[in-house]
């Protein structure tokens, strides 16, 4: 599923020109001088279960770069939960880029640091998020409570294991997913999704930081019945510890855009605005398409989401606008006071 470039925007073919021509690259990595024999570094500050992706990407980049420009990178990664990661990022943290969970947490890098300006997300294709997850449920191999669907998670007896949303980006996404399906459930309103999530929650034994926490929860504390995961997530573990788990596809989830930005005030500190650009760029481009899609996230580019379509199941997917906007949903449901906070101190 792909949203109309934002007004304005560049499209994905003037996008793929930027990360491609040498004559642009090299003209614009003039305008800060190498240590003799040092590597440049760009710092790519990320959420949880990205750490993979972005090692493949990093590797294909840096020597892209090299052969374009002549110069050496050494890009750094830090992982967190995406809310995590954007408040070290303001509170510190010299990020160059920022790939996280949600627009929402760059968005407040944006308003709360001004380390970027805040149309930030109409300066790349797709509303700036170059790949797309969605939510599913991952199980024990041979389904032993029978789950099927949301609704069977909170059966009792069955522990779930999902992050923290407070901290966790892939956690908010997690919430709204199984706030949505119970809404459109027959008779569904707000007041029956707000029943039915507080119901999860309370069969929820601990809440992680993070996605990659909670896979840990799951896979090698041996803790919970079911874990709610990131796609790309739920894939990995299959391919790391084959015979052991198995998706279950709920008949609803959300389609969770994972967003890309660069860091204005950082780069230009560092000088490292022509690289931060070039790396975004690059995102874009069919050979990192195909590492996205080989990682198990949903490619934007058309050849290579049909090259892995077949891996991906067809789904209803709510968006973050059918809550009013990561604004409205933060306020509502996750900032201090919102509906989590209600419902998970009774649950």
């Amino acid at each position: 599923m792909s949203l109309p470039f934002p007004p304005g925007a560049p499209t994905r073919r003037t996008v793929l020109r930027s990360a491609l021509a040498a004559p642009t690259l090299l003209g614009a990595t003039s305008a800060f001088a190498q240590a003799p024999g040092q590597p440049v570094r760009l710092l790519n500050v990320s959420y949880d279960p990205t750490r993979e992706l972005y090692q493949d990407i990093n590797k294909v980049f840096v020597a892209f770069w090299k052969q374009r420009t002549g110069q050496t990178l050494e890009i750094k990664q830090s992982h967190n939960g995406s809310g995590a990661s954007a408040r070290a990022v303001i509170d510190g943290l010299q990020a160059d880029v920022v790939t996280l969970a949600l627009s929402y947490d760059i968005d407040e890098i944006s308003r709360i640091a001004h380390l970027l300006p805040v149309n930030w997300q109409s300066r790349l294709p797709d509303n700036s998020s170059p790949y797309t997850s969605t939510i599913v449920l991952l199980v024990r191999k041979g389904n032993p409570w029978k789950i099927r669907d949301w609704g069977d998670l909170t059966k009792p007896g069955i522990e779930v294991i999902t992050p923290n949303p407070k901290t966790g980006g892939g956690a908010r996404w997690n919430y709204l997913a199984a706030w949505d399906w119970a809404k459109r459930q027959p008779g569904g309103s707000d007041a029956t999704a707000r029943q039915f999530v507080q119901r999860l929650y309370r069969q929820v034994p601990v809440l992680d930081t993070g996605a990659r926490g909670s896979s840990t929860t799951f896979t090698e504390r041996k803790i919970g019945d079911a874990y709610l995961a990131w796609e790309n997530e739920a894939y990995m573990i299959l391919d790391q510890l084959p015979g052991q788990y198995e998706i279950v596809v709920p008949s609803s989830s959300i389609l969770a855009e994972p967003p890309v930005a660069m860091v204005d005030k950082n780069v230009d500190r560092h000088k490292t605005r022509a690289i931060a650009e070039g790396y975004l760029n690059f995102l874009y481009s069919p050979l990192a398409q195909d590492i996205i899609g080989r990682r198990h996230y949903r490619p934007r580019d058309p050849a290579a989401a049909a090259k892995y379509a077949g891996k991906f199941p067809a789904l209803k997917l709510s968006t973050i606008n059918d809550f009013g906007g990561w604004a409205r949903a933060q306020a509502v449901h996750f900032a201090d006071g919102g509906v989590f906070d209600q419902i998970y101190r009774t649950s």
